[in-house]
């Protein structure tokens, strides 16, 4: 546009319309109507440069509407992808949430499967009887009843430890130890097979107490299958170390043609003829436990072996209870004036005798003071 100057006129103060017309000439006045036509010939070019501002402004806000109609589809459709996928990613947390309980659910339908095909390979003895080894077995002992099969029979053999200065004494009956043990407090003699030289030497004063160990009430064991073992048995008697013959085993087992694979270990077990191999990776095991027997080429022979799966048994639950033995007695306080023997013997003597409360005597350990001892208590059979 142009400028205000070039636009309008202006009037100056001397131009005011009480000095326009006063003895004005017809050419003053023709000058006058001219300027007048031209002033109103601009303000109508300004009034259509005003229109068309005017238009040019409706039209630019006309554009920017609809550029802000387009703004807010826009703005509209990327809220309602956002929440499109929001929907969608709230949907794959729970998939991802659903797959994993799923997967756990598995795994542990999966180990219930596996505790019951252990189960049943123990319940049932059919089952049981050929993957165990073979072994030629005498019985020496009692029939039981057919509810008692299932039951684990533990004998005692608790391992009691004895300080110096004391002694444990069991008689034959039980009622001789109560009568010891109601006394607590004895007087021994020591007058016998030994001549002292001093009064106050041949009489001291031991104390008496009953005797308490923990024996097991219950016991659980955890039998495991190992998915990378084997137990090979049936091995011959080749009159060779057994280091030569746990290598010819483990040269032939770790060959893939033979069904084996890379041994990780092998050993005989404890007080048998039976070899356990582990393989490195799972898999090779089990064909062979399938297999049952197997031929291996020891030496210039070939051997049938049995193979079958590898048992391990863990304590799972271990419980205790006080039990009082009812024939021991515990003695301490007992001074170092005697030797071993002459100890031992007078303290039999002493309680063997019925006049002090004593009676038979079916056993007794003494330790001098300044030693150490451990007494073994064992099944009661008597």
């Amino acid at each position: 546009m142009e400028s205000p100057e070039a636009s309008f006129i202006q009037l100056t103060p001397e131009e005011g319309p009480e000095d326009a017309f006063p003895e004005a000439t017809p050419d003053q006045l023709r000058q006058e109507i001219e300027r007048c036509q031209e002033l109103c010939s601009a303000l109508e070019q300004d009034c259509v440069k005003l229109q068309m501002a005017k238009e040019a402004a409706e039209q630019r806000a006309r554009e920017l509407r609809k550029e802000g109609e387009l703004l807010h589809k826009n703005f509209e459709q990327q809220m309602s992808l956002n929440r499109d996928e929001e929907r969608a990613c709230q949907m794959g947390i729970l998939l991802a949430e659903e797959n994993n309980r799923l997967r756990l659910e598995k795994q542990e339908l999966q180990k219930k499967l596996e505790e019951g095909r252990k189960r049943v390979l123990w319940e049932d003895p059919v089952t049981m009887l050929r993957t165990l080894p073979e072994k030629k077995m005498v019985f020496k002992g009692i029939v039981t009843n057919k509810e008692d099969m299932n039951k684990l029979m533990l004998t005692p053999w608790i391992r009691y430890p004895l300080l110096g200065g004391s002694a444990l004494i069991t008689f034959e009956k039980a009622e001789v130890a109560q009568r010891i043990i109601e006394v607590k407090e004895h007087v021994v003699e020591l007058n016998y097979g030994e001549e002292l030289e001093e009064l106050d030497q041949c009489r001291v004063r031991v104390q008496a107490a009953p005797v308490d160990i923990l024996l097991p009430s219950a016991l659980e064991i955890g039998l495991t299958r190992s998915s990378r073992s084997i137990l090979v048995s049936d091995l011959p008697s080749l009159g060779i170390p057994e280091e030569a013959l746990l290598d010819k085993l483990e040269l032939f087992f770790s060959k893939r043609k033979n069904g084996g694979g890379e041994v990780e270990s092998r050993g005989f077990l404890d007080n048998s003829s039976q070899v356990v191999l582990t393989f490195v990776q799972d898999g090779v095991a089990e064909p062979l436990i399938a297999k049952g027997h197997i031929q291996v080429l020891i030496g210039k022979g070939k051997y049938e072996l049995k193979i079958s799966p590898c048992m391990k048994g863990d304590i799972t639950n271990l419980q205790f209870q006080p039990s009082r033995c009812p024939r021991t007695v515990l003695l301490s306080g007992i001074p170092d004036v005697l030797g071993e023997d002459p100890m031992r013997d007078t303290l039999e003597i002493h309680f063997q005798k019925a006049s002090r409360g004593g009676g038979e005597v079916d056993a007794l350990a003494y330790v001098p003071a300044g030693r150490q001892g451990v007494a073994v208590f064992v099944e009661d059979t008597g």
